[in-house]
């Protein structure tokens, strides 16, 4: 029941998460992306606090679990958020989900050398590998000469974002193994919004805040769904899988982006959702798989 209930964790976070650029791209259209944040964040909070006033979710006790916290807001939230968000003023949302699908890759890489039960196995490497070629060739139409008009900057700081959400990765398995999903979702991102809101007036002046209805309806999305909700589902993954495997959920964003396009943007399926799709859950499936042998062994431990 248990590994039911974290592969559907899994699939439901790529569908959050993986139609958030498209609302990303929705919201930077009105307003700056520390604003976007900021408010996106401030909602997330508010909804995660509801369901800590009905759950009572035990919270840590020390500061050193309370500096964690925020260390965990700044670079699994706030940080790579605001790259984002920056990032997709200058490159198409399509590019961004690609290159946010180095996650796995850069996680991989961090995890080998700061955790003991997550290392480079061949497995792993050839899994990473096949998944992250399906993303390439899902989006090799918008990679083809002649159709990238995307700045180098706005590529390199989605990148940025996908180091430091592998890191953040990495950072939460080491720091909160005893806490409750819940709150090791609604601590850092309520310290990621204090840090979005002091930053906001310093980086974004004079302060806008949105007024089209549409703007409204991304942010809300974004809040309760893309951070709301997907934050326990993210940690909730951490805890049982490690970095390593829930990372491998960037995987599945570029798939969500061309469903959603295909549905509300007319456009057309080719070989390339076909092909890519087939690869990127090949890729997760190598990357999970274990011979039978070890699952009975792991599972008698």
């Amino acid at each position: 029941m248990n590994r039911w209930k974290d592969w559907g964790a899994f699939w439901l976070l790529g569908l959050i998460w993986g139609s958030s650029f498209l609302w990303i791209h929705v919201a930077v259209q009105e307003i700056g992306p520390f604003m976007l944040v900021a408010l996106r964040v401030l909602i997330g909070a508010l909804g995660l606090a509801l369901v800590a006033a009905v759950a009572r979710p035990a919270l840590p006790r020390t500061p050193r679990t309370y500096l964690a916290m925020a260390v965990l807001g700044l670079i699994n939230t706030a940080l790579p958020f605001v790259l984002i968000s920056w990032g997709e003023t200058r490159i198409p949302s399509s590019l961004a989900s690609i290159l946010n699908g180095t996650v796995p890759l850069f996680t991989i890489l961090i995890a080998h050398v700061a955790l003991h039960d997550d290392r480079i196995t061949l497995p792993r490497v050839l899994g990473l590998a096949v998944g992250f070629a399906g993303v390439v060739v899902l989006l090799s139409k918008d990679l083809e000469p002649g159709t990238i008009h995307a700045s180098l900057l706005g590529q390199g700081a989605v990148i940025l974002a996908a180091v430091s959400y592998a890191g953040a990765s990495v950072f939460a398995r080491t720091q909160i193994r005893n806490l409750a999903p819940l709150a090791s979702a609604m601590l850092p991102l309520i310290a990621a919004d204090l840090f979005m809101w002091l930053a906001l007036p310093v980086f974004e002046s004079p302060v806008r805040f949105p007024r089209l209805p549409l703007t409204w309806v991304a942010l809300v999305w974004l809040g309760l769904l893309g951070s709301c909700i997907a934050y326990l589902l993210y940690f909730h993954l951490i805890r049982q899988w490690g970095p390593t495997r829930s990372t491998m959920v960037t995987y599945v964003f570029p798939v969500v982006g061309l469903i959603l396009g295909i549905l509300f943007l007319n456009e057309h399926a080719d070989w390339r959702l076909m092909a890519g799709s087939a690869l990127i859950v090949a890729g997760i499936g190598v990357v999970n798989w274990r011979p039978r042998r070890a699952a009975v062994q792991s599972a008698a431990k």
